[in-house]
């Protein structure tokens, strides 16, 4: 068989010198839209901040002299005149997890080409990304009304709580929003059948950032709540 001709694999040659000639023949190395690549960079940048701002909450934790706040009882609700601990923030965990479960179903239905129920789960997946938002709202408008924690003081404990907690939980907050609009907008865009000819690959990069975000909740609910 003449190797010098290429095959149906496109390549000229086998080996590492059949690698070096297609890449010197400016192919394409990697079979991945731009755009879903500027996702993957933009989601690992991401990711160090994240990083660090955990790494410096942990460091502020263990370093810090005064008492830290037991997360349990600062969370804690009163609700039917029952004590409950961190449920509200079970609740918002169960409902961004849940939001993670109808992204993945919208992807599948976008590269099936059913625009229905594509946009129906988007538009569910957005709907639970804003009510996270709301009830972190009201998180933080307890925490900041009637337990007066403040970004420079707490009147339980050591005052760095209130600055960490405001800044890695504030942060990601506007990482929700940010993915509920984005979601809405490409669902808008899908209803309207601006993607039947260019593909659905739009929803698979949406749905990258979502599970992105989802995921970031997980370690902040980890090392911020149960610790």
């Amino acid at each position: 068989m003449d190797t010098s001709k290429p095959d149906n694999s496109g390549y000229t040659e086998p080996g590492v010198s059949g690698m070096v000639a297609d890449w010197a023949a400016d192919k394409q190395a990697f079979d991945m839209p731009w755009g879903k690549l500027m996702m993957w960079i933009f989601l690992l940048s991401d990711t160090f901040i994240f990083s660090i701002f955990l790494t410096g909450y942990m460091n502020v934790r263990l370093s810090a002299t005064d008492n830290w706040p037991n997360p349990s009882e600062v969370f804690a609700l009163e609700m039917f005149g029952h004590h409950l601990p961190l449920i509200l923030i079970a609740i918002m965990t169960f409902v961004l997890i849940t939001s993670s479960g109808t992204m993945a179903m919208a992807v599948n239905f976008a590269y099936r080409r059913d625009r229905r129920k594509t946009v129906l789960l988007m538009a569910a997946t957005a709907v639970l990304g804003a009510s996270f938002v709301g009830m972190q709202a009201f998180e933080w408008t307890k925490l900041i009304v009637d337990e007066g924690v403040r970004p420079w003081s707490n009147p339980m404990g050591a005052a760095q709580f209130g600055s960490t907690f405001f800044m890695i939980t504030g942060f990601h907050g506007m990482h929700v929003t940010a993915g509920v609009i984005y979601l809405s907008i490409v669902a808008r865009r899908v209803a309207r059948g601006d993607y039947e000819q260019k593909g659905y690959a739009i929803v698979e990069i949406a749905g990258l950032y979502w599970h992105f975000v989802d995921l970031v909740w997980v370690f902040i609910f980890a090392f911020f709540y149960l610790w």
